[in-house]
């Protein structure tokens, strides 16, 4: 369950790099990082309040950076809650219901399935990512 700097970092320095390629002027560049950065001190301040993992709060800031203050940021933000939602109840149903000595053989589930463990928070906001990807206006000019 760990988001890893490298993707977080890649997904960030990807629109920097393509920003300028699909003809953005420089202001709204600026105010595309102002939008992951507002969300990485919001999600940081989460992150210290334990209500949200780290890798979590990077991957949405830099999610935040290709939506920018748009209502793409909304709609990636509304469905990963949603997504998260299902796979949260997903995984408790899952908990309370399997037999974890009957799926020891099946490494990911068998993981999934333990108590003590969080919820792959991530999953789901890979799933709003692709959602709303298509959608945004930079891609549009690709």
């Amino acid at each position: 369950m760990k988001i890893s700097n490298i993707a977080c970092l890649f997904l960030a320095l990807s629109f920097i790099l393509l920003a300028p390629f699909a003809g953005l002027p420089l202001q709204t560049i600026l105010l595309h990082l102002a939008a992951g950065t507002a969300a990485l001190v919001i999600c940081f301040g989460l992150f210290m309040l334990n209500a949200m993992g780290g890798g979590d709060a990077k991957l949405i800031a830099a999610t935040a950076i290709w939506t920018g203050f748009s209502f793409s940021l909304g709609q990636y933000l509304l469905i990963s809650a949603i997504a998260g939602g299902i796979l949260t109840l997903c995984i408790l149903l899952m908990r309370k219901f399997i037999n974890r000595d009957k799926i020891k053989n099946i490494a990911f589930l068998y993981r999934l399935s333990d108590p003590a463990k969080g919820i792959p928070y991530g999953i789901a906001l890979a799933i709003a990512g692709l959602w709303v990807f298509p959608l945004l206006s930079i891609t549009d000019k690709f």
